[in-house]
């Protein structure tokens, strides 16, 4: 991965977490980071080959709260990376970044639920008898939510419009 991916990456996690975490780890961690790219070679011509693993992904989540949910799962991948580690025998900067994503992945842990339950909805068998029931039960409710939480911008429009055509004096 290229410095400006990890850049990326780090820029976005500190958009999540405030002006804090980016004062006080962010310099720090970007040293580590350094570190731990000579450590593994990364600047080998392969490492581009296929394209980024996560800041493409990054790209189409735009929403604060949704960015924190793909970033959760990201920190959750990095953090399996580092399981394969020997953290006792570790240099320091390969143990400050494995610190600083387990505290990032901590107060994330509300984010990651969210991934688990769209994992979860992604193996429901919805060719079962039982779940299509239920699901076809749940129906009306799910509508209604998705509708009254996030009205289209045709329904806006034409309230708007019959809005105007009564006022007319």
């Amino acid at each position: 991965m290229t410095p400006q991916i990890y850049l990326f990456i780090l820029l976005s996690i500190s958009s999540c977490f405030g002006c804090f975490f980016c004062q006080s780890i962010l310099p720090k961690i970007e040293e580590d980071i350094e570190k731990l790219k000579a450590d593994f070679n990364s600047s080998q011509s392969d490492v581009a080959d296929g394209g980024s693993i996560f800041t493409e992904r990054l790209k189409s989540w735009t929403e604060t709260t949704e960015k924190k949910i793909i970033l959760s799962q990201i920190i959750s991948m990095y953090l399996k990376m580092f399981k394969n580690i020997d953290l006792a025998t570790s240099e320091l900067h390969v143990k400050n970044i494995h610190n600083a994503l387990y505290t990032l992945n901590n107060s994330l842990t509300e984010s990651f639920k969210k991934v688990n339950d769209l994992m979860e909805l992604a193996r429901l068998p919805m060719n079962d008898s039982k779940i299509q029931r239920k699901a076809v039960n749940e129906l009306f409710p799910t509508l209604q939510k998705l509708l009254l939480d996030h009205p289209t911008t045709h329904v806006k429009r034409k309230r708007s419009q019959s809005q105007k055509r009564k006022c007319r004096c």
